[in-house]
C-alpha cells in the first residue's frame, strides 16, 4: 500500500509543480476549515494540520493568515464539498475531490475533463470501493517496533506499516487520524511529518503506458487546471 501511495504522491508532485493554482487551493481549503471549525489552530486540530502541510508546501505565510482572516470576517463564499468519480484513460480509477460554491458549474468542469479525454464520469460509489480512507503518517525514523507499540498502547487501529530508506510510513483509518497523531508525537519527541494527510488510497493498482499514459496525464493536468479541484486521487501506476 505504502508504494501505491508514493506512486500517486510522485504524480501528484509533478502535476502541482506545473498548477500555479496550488496557493489558491490550500487557501480555499483553509478558509473553509477555519469557518467551519474556528480559527485558532489550537483548538482547531484540523486546520492546525492543515496549515502544517501547507507550510511544508511552501505556501507563504500570508496567503494562510489571509485565508483565516477571511474567515474571521465571516463574509465570504459559502463552499461545500463535491465529490466525483469514473474511469479515466486506460482503465484508471478516480477520485476528484472539490470545494465548490456552485456544484452545477463544478460538475459541468469536472465533466468535460472525462469527455475530453474520452473517459468516463461515473455514479456515486463507483470506485470508491477500491480506495481506503487513510491517514497517513511518513517520518524520518529506524524505530518501527517503537512506532507499532506507541500505536498500538494508544489503541489505535492501524492498517499497515512500512520502514524503507530510514524513513516509516503508517497507514489507519482517517477516523483514527488525531489518535495516531498524538500517540506518534507522544513517542518521537521533536517528530517531523513529510506526510500528515487523509487520502484515498488505491487497494490494487494499474499499469498504464503509451497513448494512455499520455492521455491520462492530459487528464490529470486538465483537472488539476481547475479552480474547484482541490485533489485528485487514482491507482495509474507508470
Amino acid at each position: 500500500m505504502g508504494r501505491a501511495f508514493q506512486n500517486r504522491k510522485e504524480s501528484m508532485a509533478k502535476t502541482s509543480d506545473q498548477n500555479a493554482k496550488v496557493y489558491s487551493k490550500y487557501s480555499r481549503e483553509i478558509y473553509v476549515c477555519a469557518k467551519q471549525g474556528g480559527s485558532e489552530p489550537d483548538s482547531n486540530l484540523a486546520l492546525r494540520s492543515l496549515m502544517d502541510r501547507a507550510k511544508r508546501d511552501q505556501v507563504p505565510a500570508h496567503v494562510i493568515q489571509k485565508a483565516i482572516d477571511k474567515a474571521e470576517g465571516g463574509a465570504g463564499e459559502d463552499f461545500a464539498v463535491a465529490r466525483y468519480e469514473g474511469y479515466a484513460p486506460g482503465n484508471v480509477m478516480v477520485i476528484v475531490d472539490c470545494l465548490t460554491d456552485n456544484p452545477n458549474r463544478t460538475f459541468g468542469e469536472v465533466r468535460q475533463c472525462f469527455v475530453k479525454t474520452k473517459s468516463k464520469i461515473g455514479t456515486e460509489g463507483s470506485v470508491m470501493h477500491m480506495f481506503d480512507h487513510s491517514a497517513i503518517f511518513v517520518f524520518e525514523s529506524d524505530d518501527e517496533e517503537g512506532a507499532l507499540e506507541a500505536l498500538m498502547m494508544a489503541d489505535v487501529d492501524v492498517t499497515d506499516i512500512e520502514h524503507e530508506d530510514g524513513k516509516i510510513t503508517v497507514f489507519a483509518p482517517q477516523t483514527e487520524y488525531f489518535k495516531a497523531k498524538n500517540a506518534l508525537q507522544e513517542h518521537f519527541e521533536g517528530i517531523e511529518f513529510e506526510v500528515d494527510e487523509i487520502q484515498f488510497v488505491p487497494k490494487v493498482m494499474t499499469q498504464i503506458s503509451g497513448e494512455d499514459k499520455e492521455m491520462f496525464e492530459k487528464f490529470m493536468d486538465m483537472a488539476n487546471d481547475q479552480d474547484d479541484v482541490q485533489n485528485v486521487y487514482h491507482n495509474a501506476e507508470f
